[in-house]
Order: C-alpha cells, then structure tokens, then sequence
C-alpha cells in the first residue's frame, strides 16, 4: 500500500489532529485574544489561582470552541475535562465537580470544565453548575451554537463572561488548509493542493474550520494511490473536491441562532416584496433540512400579518401550500412552497388587520372594554328580556343598505378606531367602502 493509502487507513480526523496546541497556533477570533484578555489569561501558567473567571463562547460550527478550550488547558496546565451535554447527566456533573474540589484541596490543581453544546443541558442540569462556578471548584468553558440569552439560565449567565465568536475569514480558512496539508500531524505533504481546490474548500467551509478540513481529509483520500511516488504525490483539484462533497453544506443549526437568522431574513425578503431574495432563504432552509411545515406555517403568519386585506387571496395560497406540502412530501414540496413564497413577495402589502387586532389587545390588557352594550346582549335565554337585553337592536338586514346606524363598540371605547386599510392593492376598495360603513354607522 502507499504511503498516502496508509495516511488514511484508522486515522484520528484530520480536524481533530490538525487541532492548536497553544493560543499562538489557534486562526481568526484576534478579537477576544488580544494580549492581556480574558483568554489569554486564562492560558497563562502562573495565573492558575488568579484571572480565572468561567466563560460562555457562543458562536456557529467550526470556529474553535473545542480549540480554544483545549488550548488553555494545555498551556496553562490545568486539568481538563470535557462532557457533552448530549450525554451528561446531573449526576455525571455532580461527580466532576467533586473530584474537581477534592483536586483543588489536596494537590492545588485547577480544573478546566469544558461543557459542549451547554444550550442542550436543562435548567436543572445547568442549576447544577452554579456550585462550582460560584465557588471556583472549575473554571467552566461553555460551547454553544445558540444565543445564550435564550438558552443558558440567568445566574449562569451572570457569573460567566460571554464571548463571541465570528466565523473564520477566508485568509484564515486557507492559512488553515495550507497547515493540514504539509503538517506531519495533518497529511504530511502526501497531496498537491490545487489553487482552484483550496479555493473551492475555503469557499464551502462558509466561515467552518472543521467543514473545510473535513472536505479536504475527503478529497485528499480519493486520490490515495494516484501519484508514482512521494516525489509525485497526487493533485486535489477543484473537481476532486466537488465529488468529495456532494453539495455546500449550508451553515445552519435548526436548533440555533443560524435558524432564527435565516427565517427571519426570510420573512422579511417577502415583507420587503423581494422575490430573489425570499427564493434565496428558502432555498437555504430546504438545503439544511428545515421542516417544510415550519415554512408552511411562516407563509400562513406572513400572508396574514404582511398582505391582509390588500389581497386575501395571499392567506388562500399560503394555506394551500401547507395542505399541499403534507399531503405530497418533500422534495416535490418545495414547488408549492416556492409558489406561494414568489406571490407573498410580488403582491400588494397591508399590516392594517395585524395592527388592529394589536391596538385592541393593548385596550383591553389596559382595562378598556366596558360592558357590552344592551342592545347587543344576548337575548334567547330565559329572564333577558326583563334585563332589556337586545332592546333597541336593529338588525342590518332588514335596511336598504344592509347597514344599520347603532352603536356597537362599549361607552368607553365610542369612537376608537382600529382598522385604518391603506390604500394598496384590494384595501384601496375597502377603505372606500369603510369609509361610507362607518358614516352611516355614525349616523351623518
């Protein structure tokens, strides 16, 4: 077998083994580790019992939560000790923070805890970290992928400091590749790297240390074996990635901040009547794996909140789309929702009705309602009559106009208005048509 076959016979993941040792090793995030930072102390030997308050990094896939935290831990030579929040229990962070303390008490040693994906622990498993946290039993590292605002309880959040990751910029994914592939701990020069490949990596990874290195672990094994000898190794090119990835993978966690971003990029692509744009975000969410029924349901709320009455047929389409993509599935399902998303985005637009029902929520959490007016009460059970309910109602049909002057609002709110249409699309006729309901209403 050749010497690049075996590189990748029973190997650790490249992302892994290409993983910093040290601060001065880690790419991108200069921002929080700048000389003097919090991290940086955190790394510092001699700052083992002073500087070391615990921290939440908050930021997408592949940026260097794990890195980061492994790096200090190495450089500062703590104890480190990990635990995934997909797999520990109360219990399993009890027993940490125990032998956390009894390190501490007998031999001096500090303990770096490392806590992946922190937004998946419950309160009651997050209640459990506080003792040590508060206490200085661990100096905690959090990951997550979710705004820790939503996600990590309030005591937490106020005894850690939150730091912000961005995804890596396109020097630092390339210094990135370049390193993993002539480092002995990476493939060792065993591959070419083509221009027009580590172009393509940097530009699929999306900011994502790990996606890149990855694709390029994939890639370099396809070309096992290609080259004569070590003095000829094998070329990746840019096709050679494109078959190693089938499609670029979107950076996007359904059940993170990435979610909430694109959805709401979404919604408001459509609100701002920008088709191309819309196609875009639906496109992205139905490439990640979003659940067509979570748009269906977000095309329903816009055609509602965003169009209204300037042109009710938008709520017919948004609903026929959902029945649509329940009754056919995907991937076919994506042509309804394609449908009903290019007709939100291109047709007229009226917030009015959701304004209204807003203004008159407001009233009545404010107390403004009244009682109902007597003539509006009802009248079919036995004793209303002697109550004067219904007394002095008149019903519209029984007019010329179908539209009878009375009062229909309580005393207290006579007069308030809270449907003011626009004069887009088929709201333009209705606010013509209101305009005369409300005069006679009136009584003018």
């Amino acid at each position: 077998m050749s010497t690049s076959g075996a590189l990748f016979q029973g190997q650790t993941p490249l992302a892994v083994r290409m993983r910093p040792t040290s601060l001065d090793e880690v790419a991108g995030q200069q921002h929080v580790l700048r000389p003097g930072s919090p991290l940086v102390a955190l790394a510092d030997p001699g700052r083992q019992t002073t500087g070391a308050v615990s921290v939440i990094l908050w930021g997408p896939p592949g940026t260097g939560k794990t890195t980061l935290a492994q790096a200090i831990a190495r450089s500062s030579g703590r104890r480190f000790v990990e635990l995934s929040a997909i797999t520990a229990g109360v219990k399993d962070v009890r027993e940490v923070m125990q032998e956390a303390l009894n390190q501490r008490d007998l031999y001096g040693a500090s303990t770096i805890l490392f806590l992946d994906e922190i937004h998946r622990f419950t309160k009651a498993q997050q209640d459990a970290l506080l003792p040590g946290v508060e206490n200085g039993w661990v100096v905690l590292i959090a990951a997550t992928t979710e705004n820790p605002s939503f996600s990590i309880i309030s005591p937490l959040l106020s005894r850690s400091l939150l730091l912000t990751l961005k995804p890596l910029g396109d020097d630092d994914l390339g210094m990135l590749v370049d390193r993993a592939v002539s480092d002995p701990r990476g493939l060792a020069g065993h591959v070419v790297l083509a221009p027009d490949a580590r172009d393509a990596l940097v530009r699929l990874a999306s900011g994502d240390a790990r996606r890149a290195l990855t694709a390029l672990e994939a890639a370099a094994a396809m070309t096992a074996g290609e080259g004569d000898d070590e003095d000829s190794p094998p070329t990746v090119t840019a096709e050679v990635i494109a078959q190693a990835v089938d499609r670029a993978l979107l950076r996007y966690d359904r059940q993170g901040d990435e979610h909430y971003d694109v959805i709401s990029a979404f919604i408001k692509s459509i609100r701002g009547s920008d088709p191309d744009a819309s196609l875009h975000y639906l496109a992205r969410m139905i490439e990640a794996g979003e659940d067509p029924r979570f748009i269906a349901r977000r095309l329903v709320i816009s055609a509602s909140e965003d169009i209204g009455l300037a042109d009710p047929q938008a709520l017919t389409i948004a609903v026929a789309a959902a029945d649509a993509v329940a009754f056919i599935g995907m991937p076919e399902g994506r042509i309804p929702l394609a449908e009903a998303t290019v007709y939100l985005a291109t047709t007229a637009k009226s917030n009015a009705a959701y304004l209204g029902i807003n203004a008159a929520i407001a009233d009545v959490r404010a107390g403004g309602f009244g009682r109902v007016p007597v003539h509006l009460r009802d009248a079919h059970y036995a004793g209303a009559k002697r109550l004067g309910h219904g007394k002095g109602y008149v019903y519209p049909h029984d007019t010329e106009v179908g539209i009878a002057t009375q009062q229909y609002l309580p005393d207290e709110l006579r007069g308030r208005r809270y449907y003011d249409p626009t004069s887009h699309g088929r709201e333009r006729d209705v606010a013509t048509r209101l305009e005369k309901i409300r005069r006679i209403l009136d009584g003018e």
